[in-house]
């Protein structure tokens, strides 16, 4: 046996391997719950504690009385998820409290809900920012959404929607 082959084989076989990861190039981030982080969901109920950290043992930081109110799920541990607000708060929420129903917020200034995917189109609602709205679907830089509240449904351009990521829908 010629040990310094047999080191040097398995260390090219190390490089080899670490070669081929960072061939396949960046994969999706993987929660402990195997879904995609970052992903967005939204809140279930009308009163959410954000806490502090991962359990009922830590703080309450603030409480969010808005339901279906669009959340970034940052990160998991357990039964919480690690979440992120429009306005950049960070905290702990139960797991239990999030719904998987997608809902977007209007972003920066008043906006127009157009009857058809472009700017050209029929306006169909003047909306507030802030206005929680269902998120049907995105194509092409524009995303159909329902304002449940008033019953209006049309296109908005997804930039000037939160609750999406930049990439998630592939054109």
């Amino acid at each position: 046996m010629n040990l310094p082959n047999t080191i040097s084989a398995r260390w090219l076989g190390g490089v080899l391997a670490a070669a081929l990861l960072f061939a396949a190039g960046p994969a999706a981030a993987q929660s402990e719950s195997g879904q995609p982080l970052p992903r967005f969901v939204s809140l279930r109920a009308d009163a959410v504690n954000l806490r502090t950290g991962p359990g009922r043992r830590y703080p309450i930081d603030w409480v969010y009385t808005r339901a279906e109110l669009p959340i970034k799920i940052v990160g998991e541990f357990g039964g919480w998820r690690q979440v992120r607000t429009q306005d950049g708060t960070s905290g702990w929420i139960h797991k239990s409290l999030l719904s998987g129903k997608r809902t977007v917020s209007i972003a920066g200034r008043e906006d127009r809900i157009y009857r058809e995917p472009s700017k050209a189109a029929q306006i169909a609602a003047f909306v507030e920012p802030g206005v929680i709205a269902s998120l049907m679907g995105c194509e092409e830089g524009w995303c159909r959404i329902t304002v449940d509240s008033h019953r209006i449904t049309g296109w908005m351009p997804q930039d000037v929607l939160w609750g999406i990521l930049p990439d998630e829908f592939q054109y």
